[in-house]
């Protein structure tokens, strides 16, 4: 879909912004450019759509020549997301994303109709949103909107400029999030540009890491994490690059079956033994229609207490596409170190805990060690 060739970027003044830089982005994958400041990711993503003109080399779209296109028709076929946003504060919110559809000369109603599946798309209701302007809108509706706009006349590519980087953590996460849901539905082909080494690796398919305006590794993020190619690349993804490693896992790959489950109205008695029985301290707690409501303690059943009396409320719980970072931080911040993973309707899919992580932690290192000793016996 996208490959770039021998491409450089010289200034008048002498800088090399990009030097020789060659990599190809394959048709609805969704490519990450990385690295410092100054490291020429952004000069490298706009040379795409020729917002910055190349000094040498090819970039092909299509396999066409991107020099062989009318530059504006190259981008208005190419979506364009910028981190603040640039909304045109005297336009509507359906106007705004409408902006290169009405260039391509669509009908009103296409546009009308389009804009509408975009706001639903990004999770913005049509009838609330349409005709407000940009500056009734919080900041994370505004980026919602700015997302919309670059999907509005249904480009095959997209390119990102750090689109979630003015916003605050948390709006930033769910926006993340979000749009990871709407890729998985429309497949585009994404150049994204960040800083954020935690964003490349949650958002990324491939990510190209870059330094001083070269290409330094390309590669997807596993491979980045677990293999970096030189000093470079370890001390940028970080030492605790195995910890970063845990956000390419979900909670549904490696939680467990719990070793006892409880029914509300069950006798405690009968509980305390299956309990003892099977080693365990804690267990599930699920009511008459088997959704999972708390935990017991074996040390709690005493008495005549029943287990409604004694059970504890979650204090957290996550889904099967819970990332096992994200995981981990729960279990750390729960009372009893174990994750209820649930379903939708509530009812339990399994259970992770420390030792769950640390087994399969473990078992990476040592396929690891597997894979490096067999690579150095080859060569």
């Amino acid at each position: 879909m996208i490959r770039l060739e021998n491409v450089y970027k010289t200034y008048p003044d002498g800088t090399e912004a990009v030097k020789d830089l060659n990599l190809e982005i394959s048709k609805g994958e969704f490519c990450v450019f990385l690295g410092p400041s100054g490291c020429g990711k952004t000069t490298s993503m706009k040379m795409i759509n020729r917002l910055i003109s190349l000094t040498s080399g090819k970039i092909y779209v299509d396999d066409k020549d991107i020099m062989s296109f009318n530059p504006n028709e190259l981008r208005r076929n190419i979506g364009y997301a910028i981190q603040n946003i640039g909304l045109f504060p005297h336009l509507t919110v359906w106007e705004n994303i409408a902006t290169v559809p009405m260039l391509k000369k669509w009908s009103k109603q296409k546009q009308l109709d389009r804009a509408e599946e975009l706001l639903e798309l990004v999770g913005m209701d049509p009838s609330v949103f349409m005709y407000r302007y940009p500056s009734e809108l919080s900041g994370g509706q505004q980026q919602r909107v700015g997302v919309a706009r670059s999907l509005g006349a249904d480009p095959d590519i997209l390119l990102m400029d750090e689109p979630f980087g003015a916003i605050d953590p948390i709006t930033r996460s769910k926006l993340q999030d979000e749009f990871l849901k709407i890729q998985a539905k429309i497949k585009k082909t994404i150049a994204f540009v960040t800083h954020d080494i935690e964003e490349a690796i949650k958002m990324g398919d491939k990510i190209a890491l870059m330094k001083a305006g070269r290409l330094v590794q390309y590669d997807d993020p596993a491979t980045l994490l677990t293999y970096p190619k030189d000093e470079f690349v370890r001390n940028f993804v970080g030492a605790d690059r195995v910890l970063k490693g845990l956000r390419l896992y979900k909670a549904k790959d490696v939680m467990k079956e719990p070793p006892v489950t409880v029914k509300i109205d069950e006798d405690p008695a009968r509980v305390k033994k299956r309990m003892e029985e099977s080693n365990t301290k804690w267990s599930m707690v699920t009511d008459e229609k088997d959704r999972f409501i708390g935990w017991i303690a074996s040390d709690d059943i005493k008495g005549s207490k029943s287990i409604k009396e004694i059970y504890k409320p979650p204090t957290v719980t996550a889904g099967p596409d819970t990332p096992l970072n994200e995981a981990l931080s729960m279990m750390i911040n729960s009372t009893i170190g174990t994750l209820a993973i649930l379903d939708e309707d509530g009812k339990m899919l399994g259970v992770l805990s420390f030792d769950i992580i640390r087994d399969m932690l473990g078992q990476e290192e040592s396929e690891q060690q597997k894979e490096t000793k067999a690579s150095g016996e080859k060569s």
